[in-house]
């Protein structure tokens, strides 16, 4: 059975899904999905605390799907941008997992990890899929992965 780590840059999947399709991301039919390919051995869920309540439901929910969620401050910057970036954290952890897994899932659209899913298939030589919104999702991205799965409607809540 093969041994999985899903990697869910959070922001990038609710911002993109809203952008493209209006809805969220159905995280407990993914997990039903990915399931089925083997056993999950580590899933991780990264997030902006903002102490908004529906955030809290939203984070609860995840955890009991089977998600470690990982929290980060919101921080608001004095020009009214906010920053909330989760790369070099979900980066180490990916580095931490990949030898102790067959197959890394990572869900975003950000073409920074493209050079982390080349190296860690060079290096351990794991198997890498990447779930995103494909008008949103970096060209590099997509071809660094050895899957990609562009994220459609039946993986969504509408």
């Amino acid at each position: 059975m093969s041994r999985i780590a899903i990697f869910v840059d959070v922001q990038n999947i609710y911002y993109t899904t809203r952008q493209a399709f209006g809805c969220p991301f159905n995280y407990r039919k993914f997990w039903q999905e990915i399931s089925k390919q083997g056993e999950i051995v580590h899933a991780y869920a990264y997030a902006i605390e903002r102490n908004n309540d529906g955030q809290k439901k939203f984070q609860d929910a995840l955890r009991h799907i089977g998600f470690d969620v990982k929290l980060k401050p919101y921080i608001q910057r004095k020009d009214g941008s906010a920053k909330g970036d989760w790369d070099v954290g979900i980066t180490i952890d990916v580095m931490d997992t990949a030898p102790d897994v067959d197959k890394v899932i990572l869900l975003s659209g950000d073409g920074d990890f493209d050079l982390l899913l080349a190296h860690i298939k060079k290096r351990y030589g794991v198997t890498t899929e990447v779930y995103g919104v494909e008008a949103l999702t970096a060209k590099s991205l997509i071809n660094s992965a050895d899957q990609y799965h562009s994220i459609l409607p039946n993986l969504l809540v509408c």
